[in-house]
């Protein structure tokens, strides 16, 4: 997956229902840019030295500029 962006929706919040290919793309992710919205579940399927960059907001206070 070197080089390639992939977009993958957290859908309702279970865990179990991310999809096959989903589920690939955070294990195998050199680099993960994630919000409030994603079940903290989701990102211990991350190998262990990738980078997590939190780019979430709430009531419109951006944690990043």
């Amino acid at each position: 997956m070197q080089g390639k962006v992939y977009l993958v929706g957290a859908g309702p919040g279970d865990p179990g229902l991310i999809t096959v290919r989903g589920l690939e793309c955070i294990r195998q992710a050199e680099s993960i840019i994630y919000d409030n919205l994603v079940n903290d579940d989701l990102l211990s399927f991350a190998k262990e030295r990738v980078r997590l960059f939190y780019a979430g907001k709430k009531g419109g206070e951006h944690f990043l500029k």
